[in-house]
């Protein structure tokens, strides 16, 4: 498996070879596996960032016992999940299917009173599971999904918008999460398919026609 991992210390993408039984990068202790990441998806190559590893490690570290993890990383359009979220973009986990209530509670307790992630789903959203994210917290839509990303970005939200460009046919290029010239002119060509300002910055407009499109081309 390719592992893309953008290093939110040195704004750099980081990329690791590893089989489906190793840890992922930057998991302590072997905590969380590719396998348990990668789950239900059928991709071969995978992102994440450095930050989302760590709160996982953390979250695990502070419980004291295996989490079991239901589902983390998928590509737009292989189900389950809204258009823009944050599982697309390899920064949510939800975890704890199967294991009890008292043990979902305090998993997520933890996690809320320790300030591990960016967002906790409340229990009445998901009481048989817990969901966790370390998205961004700005976004690019008043009600919520990805932020506005340019030229010169770098990061998990670039890798997930090369995935969508090339999966539509707009050619981004090799998937690195750098937002580069390829990316730029696939932009502007989704965008002048689409009927929207040709300024290859993306936007609430160009993410939710972009994310929409795919998920529909599935």
């Amino acid at each position: 498996m390719k592992i893309l991992v953008y290093n939110n210390d040195t704004n750099n993408m980081e990329t690791y070879n590893r089989e489906l039984s190793d840890p992922m990068p930057y998991s302590k202790n072997d905590y969380l596996s590719v396998r348990e990441f990668r789950g239900s998806s059928k991709s071969d190559t995978l992102w994440t960032d450095k930050r989302t590893m760590e709160a996982f490690s953390r979250l695990r570290e502070l419980y004291g016992s295996p989490i079991h993890v239901g589902y983390a990383f998928k590509r737009i359009g292989e189900g389950g999940h809204s258009n823009m979220s944050q599982h697309y973009v390899g920064t949510a986990l939800d975890i704890g299917q199967g294991m009890s209530d008292e043990a979902r509670d305090n998993i997520r307790n933890t996690a809320i009173n320790n300030k591990i992630f960016t967002y906790v789903e409340p229990k009445y959203l998901t009481p048989t599971w817990v969901h966790v994210d370390k998205r961004n917290p700005t976004p690019a839509c008043s009600t919520g999904g990805y932020p506005v990303i340019k030229q010169g970005a770098k990061g998990v939200y670039v890798a997930t918008l090369q995935d969508a460009l090339n999966t539509l046919g707009y050619g981004a290029g090799e998937i690195d999460g750098i937002f580069g010239n390829n990316t730029r002119n696939a932009v502007i060509r989704f965008q002048r398919a689409r009927g929207l300002t040709q300024d290859g910055i993306v936007g609430c407009n160009t993410w939710r026609a972009l994310t929409t499109q795919v998920a529909n081309s599935r």
